[in-house]
């Protein structure tokens, strides 16, 4: 072969190789799995089916929302602990996560499989009372659930739902002490409120608001650091009287451990950017979510203070592991 023929060759062979590196480092190159421990039409299935469509228009990608719904969401959580760290399967987890001392075994530990992405959303609670109660604030509230302990008795969605862990919270915190009523769910819980079966509950703003302009229930604290936009007037807890109390649902992106930092970059930059967008803050704030969309630093930290949160209130209200 002539040597003019020769380079040819070689110039030719250099191209494809930078070539398919090129494609190699591009992604997404196939499709991405959202997968969701919840069924189709629920908080996190919503929150992962707005990201899901906005990475698409964004990446070019193909990210489909892969709904594995039992055990709490942590069918989900093993199947993407123990997933191919690649970049091609996240978790759209909710609160729940945070809270491993719910459960007797866990096939994955939440500190050391899971790289946090982003946290997409929170969901504030509102704690309302039924209008019978002769209070109209938390400090009221407080006040008369100390003069009447154990005569007061609050829903929830259930032993260890998010509803109930923050009411054994505000217990805790102000030193007051009620009777459980547990339900098979959140909506269950505010038509027990509604019907008089209980006092007071924390619920989702979304399902209280139709109740609450009906006056059949009374809004008096919200339980997050700043209040709802869809519940401009009701203080929240900690400005109510309660200082220093939080407690929230909330939505967040984790990839298994191990995914290429390049991925988790590209990742990070378009989640950002979506959330900052008009649009998908106009349709989280009407679903009822407060939009985020912070870097993985900030959700890893996010992360580590909601853990020993919810195990201390867990082991305080003597939940037995199920």
């Amino acid at each position: 072969m002539k040597t003019r023929e020769l380079l040819a060759v070689i110039g030719l062979s250099m191209l494809t190789l930078h070539a398919g590196a090129a494609i190699a480092q591009k992604y997404p190159a196939k499709s991405v799995r959202i997968v969701v421990g919840f069924q189709p039409g629920g908080a996190t299935d919503i929150a992962a089916r707005a990201i899901a469509l906005k990475l698409n228009d964004a990446l070019g990608g193909s990210f489909i929302v892969d709904n594995r719904s039992g055990a709490a969401g942590n069918i989900a959580a093993e199947i993407v602990a123990k997933a191919n760290p690649d970049g091609y399967t996240m978790l759209m987890a909710n609160s729940t996560i945070a809270i491993p001392s719910l459960f007797v075994k866990l096939a994955y530990d939440v500190r050391k499989d899971f790289a946090p992405l982003s946290l997409i959303a929170i969901g504030p609670s509102v704690l309302v009372v039924h209008p019978s109660l002769a209070v109209h604030d938390v400090k009221g509230l407080i006040a008369l659930a100390k003069a009447k302990p154990k005569q007061l008795s609050f829903g929830s969605g259930g032993l260890g739902n998010v509803t109930h862990l923050a009411m054994e919270l505000f217990a805790a915190m102000a030193g007051i002490d009620m009777v459980h009523v547990p339900y098979k769910g959140g909506a269950p819980s505010v038509i027990g409120l509604v019907s008089g079966e209980v006092h007071l509950l924390f619920s989702s703003i979304p399902a209280a608001l139709p109740q609450i302009n009906a006056g059949r229930m009374k809004a008096i604290g919200v339980s997050i650091s700043q209040r709802s936009s869809a519940l401009p007037d009701v203080p929240t807890i900690h400005e109510a009287g309660l200082s220093g109390y939080y407690a929230a649902s909330w939505y967040g992106l984790l990839l298994p451990t191990g995914v290429p930092q390049s991925t988790i970059a590209t990742l990070s930059r378009e989640i950002v950017t979506i959330m900052r967008a008009p649009d998908i803050k106009e349709r989280m704030l009407s679903q009822g979510f407060e939009p985020v969309g912070n870097d993985p630093e900030g959700f890893a930290r996010f992360i580590r203070e909601e853990l020993p949160r919810w195990e201390k209130v867990v082991k305080a209200a003597g939940i037995t592991a199920q």
